[in-house]
């Protein structure tokens, strides 16, 4: 007579889930379904993380349905210095066309916002991390000259590590070349709204960046010149917590406000009714719009 008996284990059905369906959150981990964070313009609806996005999203987002139109969509990068590392430069950036759909990392043109016009410019970072060469710098400039042609305010949505290496000097010439265009834009009082996503770095945030008349950051995005971890190995000492978030930028007065992605277009609508009236010739640099304040009695 047996003692016991063997209990069979019971073996569980793996369940097949398609590849893609599901996408875990890069801030708190949670796996999100990922129509829901579609639906939700790729923000975490467990801790709100806005997940990065493209330039053509982001024109979908802010600007009227069906207004955006292009302007130079044919510009592509040249090879001033035949620069080569592990591939060519050539090869990178037709490797980075077949990758993201677009010619270049930067998308600019004419549209509306809830019916105001306006001239838009968003970089994209999935190609070559959003990076400034030739082509940026020349998209961002035009941009600035079309808005300063139409009078109508500019909107610049940075994504960016920065200057293109590929490109050296060239490159660089871009920050004084933007910066010179968006001084124009400030003489002629029309406005310039920068917006700042995760992440905005290196040149790109030390010239037309952080050069708007208001400067807006999408939650927690990483905005700097140099990244935290080189500051900190440089300086040897621990950075404050949140450094270089948006919310820290705002606290130390870097940037104007932290606007969360669904709000960003009625936020940018808002200040351009404010700032510059459709039906007023309102002027950046004059105070005369501005109700005068009665001296205190003493």
């Amino acid at each position: 007579m047996a003692w016991f008996k063997r209990k069979e284990p019971k073996i569980e059905k793996k369940v097949k889930i398609p590849e893609g369906l599901w996408v875990k959150c890069e801030n708190c981990k949670e796996i999100i379904y990922r129509k829901e964070l579609e639906n939700n313009l790729k923000v975490c609806p467990k801790c709100q993380y806005h997940f990065r996005i493209s330039a053509k999203e982001r024109i979908s987002l802010i600007t009227d349905n069906g207004t955006f139109i292009e302007l130079d969509p044919e510009l592509k990068s040249p090879d001033p210095l035949e620069f080569k590392d592990t591939v060519s430069y050539k090869e990178r950036l037709t490797e980075n066309e077949k990758k993201t759909g677009l010619k270049e990392a930067a998308i600019y043109g004419e549209a509306k916002i809830n019916g105001r016009d306006v001239v838009i410019a968003v970089l994209d970072f999935s190609f070559m991390g959003g990076s400034m060469g030739t082509v940026v710098g020349e998209k961002i400039t035009r941009a600035a000259e079309k808005a300063l042609e139409r009078r109508v305010p500019l909107i610049i949505i940075s994504s960016s590590g920065g200057a293109r290496m590929q490109e050296g000097m060239f490159s660089l010439m871009q920050m004084a070349k933007t910066a010179q265009a968006i001084g124009k834009l400030k003489e002629a009082g029309i406005l310039y709204i920068s917006v700042l996503a995760d992440p905005t770095f290196g040149g790109v945030t030390a010239s037309f960046a952080m050069l708007g008349d208001i400067i807006i950051a999408e939650p927690r995005s990483l905005i700097g010149f140099a990244g935290p971890r080189v500051i900190q190995e440089t300086i040897k000492q621990q950075l404050p917590e949140g450094f270089q978030r948006a919310e820290f930028l705002l606290e130390h007065g870097m940037v104007d406000i932290v606007v969360e992605r669904k709000e960003l277009k009625n936020t940018i609508y808002r200040l351009i009714e404010i700032i510059m009236p459709a039906s007023s010739s309102y002027n950046l640099n004059s105070l005369s719009n501005l109700p005068q304040s009665s001296p205190p009695e003493v």
